[in-house]
């Protein structure tokens, strides 16, 4: 231990005691004085941006993927449905008929002998639709109509009325010609030939259909009590 020699040594060592009480005070407010201002500010940031979340720790935004342009996929299948039934009331269909009194049709692929039994009368006949009184686009619209539901009831042989044209200007059967041209362009059309005249003769088409699925051919019995379905005209 040190010695205290003298008086004068006692006030050096008071003076230094002093000088570091000094200090550790000046220090101590200097920290209350940064931590006030640190808590200032804090307050003030808050009333400033108002309540935040603090983020996670190692939390990290996913990247982002490209996406690809949506693609209007029910829109482009609409319109292929609208491609697929249009039928054109301005397409030369004549020289895919056959040169006879009937002015027959049959799709590549279908035999001549199926032509040769819709003239017979061979085929039953399943449905029928009449389009007696009928204006053209009306026509057009049930004939698309009465194909497809025939074909969604399996039915393969139908006749479609068009009328002689008794009641137009100029007895002119306007609707014969384009009920050609229309089931021409039917995917549902594998053959038709102008009816019997016992069945309309040339008022009417005997119209063969395309299949849905193979069936067991039907009985002269089961044809005689399948009675023809007749599709008429909404009255106006």
């Amino acid at each position: 231990m040190t010695t205290l020699r003298s008086l004068s040594d006692l006030q050096v060592v008071k003076k230094t005691l002093a000088e570091r009480a000094a200090a550790a005070a000046r220090l101590a407010a200097e920290a209350l004085a940064a931590a006030a201002r640190e808590q200032r500010e804090r307050e003030l940031f808050a009333r400033t941006v108002g309540p935040v979340q603090p983020l996670r720790s190692g939390a990290t935004e996913p990247p982002l993927r490209a996406q690809a342009e949506p693609r209007p996929r029910q829109r482009e299948l609409d319109e292929a449905a609208v491609l697929r039934e249009a039928i054109s009331d301005e397409l030369d269909v004549e020289w895919l008929l056959e040169t006879d009194d009937s002015l027959s049709y049959r799709r590549e692929g279908v035999r001549p002998e199926v032509v040769r039994k819709l003239r017979r009368g061979v085929w039953s006949i399943q449905a029928q639709l009449d389009l007696h009184g009928a204006r053209r686009d009306q026509a057009r619209e049930r004939l698309g109509a009465f194909l497809r539901d025939s074909v969604r009831q399996g039915l393969r042989c139908v006749r479609v009325v068009h009328g002689k044209g008794n009641g137009s200007p100029g007895r002119e059967p306007v609707l014969k010609s384009k009920v050609r041209t229309w089931l021409v362009q039917k995917d549902e059309v594998m053959a038709f030939a102008q009816a019997r005249a016992a069945d309309g003769g040339h008022g009417a088409l005997l119209v063969l259909l395309r299949p849905t699925e193979p069936q067991a051919p039907a009985t002269d019995a089961a044809r005689a009590q399948r009675a023809p379905r007749t599709v008429r005209p909404a009255p106006t």
